[in-house]
């Protein structure tokens, strides 16, 4: 077990072996959660990670079929009334 300090502005430095083992890097986040008997820290995944997913999802395209569409085909309106 590895002990650390406490400096005079509320930081600690975790041993580089430690943060290697634990693939933690600079500007990681840890959740820091109290408990009776002390702390427990969590790392939370990187937030590009999480955005990284989401972004591809828009870039697949379907192969197009029958005519081009044009803006005047998505009023929204002119569906409603049916002069398009």
């Amino acid at each position: 077990m590895a002990t650390v300090t406490l400096s005079a502005n509320g930081r600690i430095a975790l041993p580089p072996d430690l943060t290697q083992r634990l693939g933690w890097q600079g500007g990681a986040e840890i959740e820091m959660i109290e408990e009776a008997d002390g702390l427990r820290l969590l790392a939370r995944p990187p937030r590009s990670a999480a955005v990284d997913g989401v972004a591809c999802a828009g870039l697949v395209t379907a192969p197009s079929k029958g005519r081009p569409r044009r803006l005047e085909d998505f009023n929204a309106a002119a569906l409603a009334a049916g002069t398009r």
